[in-house]
């Protein structure tokens, strides 16, 4: 019997693979981010009803739930470097075909399909996986939360500065243009600094997939109460999040450039808020207590933002219920890491993820009708209702059996 072949040594440039892939990450974001700001104008540009503009929002995380059920598991068999090329690249036609789409339902049709194919942080989690020893893996895995801090600040900004809709169809398609030609920058460099990560003839333990993950999670009454808080604070908060262009044109008139500018605010003070407020009020209070308490302000952040006159008050508003949202994320993964089984952590965050994207799809969609059928107000008012059912599930998914979660 010979002795197992000794690893191969890393390939050239491969100490550009780690920002190449978290310059992915940050282009999808710059992807989910870059419309939002030019949603309001769609209505006037495609003369749509409001409902079918947030479809264009929920279509694109749907076509991202998908897409990490489908990319992930494909890359394990056929390897992370060809499935990343594919994403990327077609990520680009995405936002080519919805610059020159000649209607509501294309331009829908187009922001699923880059959707779908900006589905692949799974992968690039796989790669930083199969490249990083243990004792750092976490740290780098903690980078791809900072890439997406960074793009969604980049992304509302970037479709807000550049977008002129004083020229109908032609002055959206700027912002789109130039995040379509990141992705082929991106995928140029993918090309020339990022090796594959599987070695050939490597074998891979069949994972769990985030549906029978789900499935047994909702077999437990703790991770069960979790999973449902999941699906209803993401669901409310998303119903907000894709109206607020909407929203901000029918109160306050706003061109993208105001949209822009508000959410790049939002996304500075949510980062700030998940990098230092929320761990530090974890340790004092607890996990739960901050996740209460976080929810709980946001509800009220939201409440206020419908009835608010002056605009100076409206972001304010805006901008603390982010915040808010912000400061409980981050303790709601320790509560359920801290409820999960010690052998199926992955599998059941996997799980809470595969929940929170479906409420990202229904979210919006309920938040159109709102829109549409009632007024600006109803979408932010059914988000901070929304709230309140998921403060009481979380409050109540508590054992006995293990202590407050305090990082």
């Amino acid at each position: 019997m010979t002795s197992a072949p000794a690893d191969p040594p890393a390939p050239p440039h491969s100490q550009w693979a780690g920002p190449v892939l978290l310059l992915i990450v940050f282009l999808s974001l710059i992807g989910f981010g870059v419309v939002i700001p030019l949603l309001p104008f769609y209505v006037i540009v495609f003369d749509a009803p409001p409902w079918q503009v947030t479809l264009m929002f929920a279509t694109f995380s749907l076509g991202q739930f998908l897409g990490e059920l489908t990319w992930g598991p494909l890359s394990d068999r056929v390897g992370r470097r060809p499935v990343l090329l594919i994403t990327i690249f077609v990520s680009a036609l995405g936002y080519l075909g919805l610059a020159f789409a000649p209607n509501i339902w294309l331009a829908i049709l187009a922001r699923a399909i880059a959707g779908f194919f900006s589905g692949n942080i799974s992968v690039i989690q796989g790669y930083i996986v199969d490249v990083t020893p243990e004792e750092r893996l976490a740290g780098r895995l903690g980078m791809i939360g900072a890439a997406f801090s960074v793009g969604f600040v980049v992304g509302p900004s970037l479709g807000g500065l550049l977008a002129n809709p004083d020229l109908g169809a032609a002055g959206l398609r700027p912002p789109l243009l130039v995040a379509g030609v990141l992705c082929v920058l991106a995928g140029i460099c993918i090309m020339m600094f990022v090796p594959e990560s599987l070695r050939e003839g490597a074998h891979r333990q069949r994972s769990v997939g985030p549906v029978s993950a789900l499935k047994h999670a909702l077999g437990d009454p703790v991770l069960r109460r979790l999973v449902m808080a999941t699906f209803v604070l993401f669901a409310a908060f998303s119903a907000m999040w894709s109206t607020v262009g909407l929203w901000g044109r029918a109160r306050f008139d706003w061109e993208p450039r105001e949209i822009g500018v508000v959410m790049a605010m939002t996304g500075v003070g949510g980062a700030l808020c998940q990098g230092f407020l929320s761990g530090y009020l974890v340790r004092r209070i607890g996990a739960r207590v901050t996740v209460v308490l976080g929810l709980g302000a946001c509800s009220l952040a939201m409440a206020l933002q419908s009835v608010a006159g002056p605009v100076a008050l409206a972001v304010a508003c805006v901008v603390a219920a982010v915040m808010c949202h912000a400061v409980a994320m981050p303790a709601m993964t320790s509560l359920v890491s801290h409820a999960a089984p010690r052998d199926g952590q992955g599998a059941t965050l996997g799980a809470i993820n595969a929940a929170g994207a479906f409420a990202r799809v229904v979210g919006p969609v309920v938040a159109g009708v709102l829109f549409s059928m009632i007024g600006s107000h109803a979408p932010i008012m059914f988000a901070s209702a929304g709230m309140l059912p998921a403060l009481w599930l979380i409050w109540r998914a508590k054992t006995n059996s293990m202590p407050e979660p305090r990082l």
